[in-house]
């Protein structure tokens, strides 16, 4: 059945391109956004929306990813404090300084087959698994009725789809990121799988793209405060994309990310809530736009999931199509001077995410200096300013 997905998609995809590759690279948007309350013809809604969100098909699955919400809260609360009291008394009964920086490999050798500590990240990771595989487990079974919802968007309005089929997908993009199935690239429903999966992550906290608005009106604009054309990097689900689009109405707005699932999904969603955004299956260390194409370059999470080299070339990418004036407005963690913590059970969740929750790069990301990558291809950084609502804001400036 697998194999049978993949065809599928594939015949759509040539059929989206086709029909929608490109329209409005360089040409202006000027309509609002605005909510379509009816949606579009073939939108399978059966349980109908709570605001900006499409409840889940069953009663069934929606209350499972439900308890799997608390259980990743209890796990977040009374396990991981059980976990860090017993990381300190081992440390303790080891003559070891529980503040001390300690070498990797003696933290995880310390550590990972403590039955406390390793109760917590088995139900940390079992919870993980069991969100992604029970809303796998579902698109999967009513592939075909999904596959035409997707279908019969492709090449709806507002906003364009472009998917590129054929393209060669990097290899460090096909990793099962977050041990999702499939991760970004590999399965034709990521982008439900993906969206449903994170508003668990987020225990209810997103399911009005809350969190997405938060950070799209944190968004650092132009000193001269032009903006006319909006990329986003990795863009996802397309979430953020979206609320940028709703902060900046009369903009281009774009999105693209690697996933051809995913941009396609964010595709169908933006229609579905008429939103006129475009969404491109492209790589953002070769974006094929233009050169002082656009007056806004951003990321949310996006260069801990890339190599070193990647994320170098897709900030000097960034600084092409960039108008002078223009911003890159890099989201992400450790985005300034704050490294990575360094004490013993802080490390050993680094380790713990980047071996088992397959953040493959988490470690390289670690390493990279993303303000001095900024400044080494010919951004204007500024001294530290303010703080979004996590993570901490980095803003570099084109020259003019």
């Amino acid at each position: 059945m697998f194999g049978e997905l993949f065809q599928r998609r594939r015949a759509m995809s040539v059929a989206a391109t086709a029909g929608a590759a490109v329209a409005g690279v360089v040409g202006g948007r000027n309509a609002a956004a605005a909510k379509n309350t009816d949606g579009f013809k073939g939108d399978i809604d059966p349980r109908g929306t709570t605001g900006r969100l499409e409840r889940l098909p069953r009663l069934d699955l929606e209350s499972e990813q439900d308890f799997l919400i608390g259980l990743r809260a209890k796990v977040n609360g009374d396990f991981e404090r059980a976990a860090f009291k017993r990381a300190r008394e081992i440390l303790e009964e080891n003559g070891l300084d529980i503040y001390g920086d300690h070498p990797m490999d003696e933290v995880v050798k310390l550590f990972e087959n403590d039955p406390v500590i390793g109760t917590k990240t088995r139900m940390w990771t079992s919870s993980q698994l069991l969100t992604w595989h029970t809303l796998r487990d579902y698109f999967h079974a009513n592939a075909d009725k999904y596959l035409a919802e997707m279908e019969a968007a492709d090449n709806a309005g507002p906003g364009t789809l472009e998917l590129n089929p054929d393209m060669d997908v990097p290899k460090y993009t096909s990793h099962e990121i977050h041990m999702q199935p499939g991760g970004y690239v590999g399965d034709p429903f990521a982008g439900h799988i993906y969206h449903y999966g994170t508003n668990m992550f987020f225990a209810g906290r997103n399911n009005q793209d809350e969190l997405h608005i938060d950070h799209a009106k944190s968004i650092t604009l132009p000193k001269d405060g032009k903006v006319k054309r909006v990329l986003e990097y990795g863009c996802g689900s397309g979430q953020l994309t979206v609320a940028t689009k709703e902060r900046f109405p009369d903009a281009e707005v774009w999105g693209i990310d690697i996933g051809g699932p995913m941009v396609r999904y964010a595709h169908m969603r933006a229609v579905d809530l008429g939103v006129d955004v475009n969404f491109a299956q492209r790589l953002a260390e070769d974006t094929k736009f233009p050169d002082n194409h656009f007056d806004i370059v951003y990321s949310h999470l996006f260069y801990h999931e890339m190599t070193k080299d990647a994320s170098e070339a897709a900030i000097a990418e960034a600084h092409r199509i960039l108008r002078p004036g223009g911003v890159l407005f890099p989201i992400d963690l450790w985005s300034r001077d704050e490294r990575p913590g360094r004490q013993a059970y802080q490390k050993y969740n680094y380790w713990f995410n980047h071996r088992w929750n397959d953040e493959v790069w988490f470690m390289e990301y670690a390493e990279l200096d993303l303000e001095g990558t900024m400044q080494k291809v010919g951004f204007e950084v500024p001294p530290r300013g303010k703080r979004s609502s996590f993570f901490e804001d980095l803003t570099g400036y084109k020259k003019v």
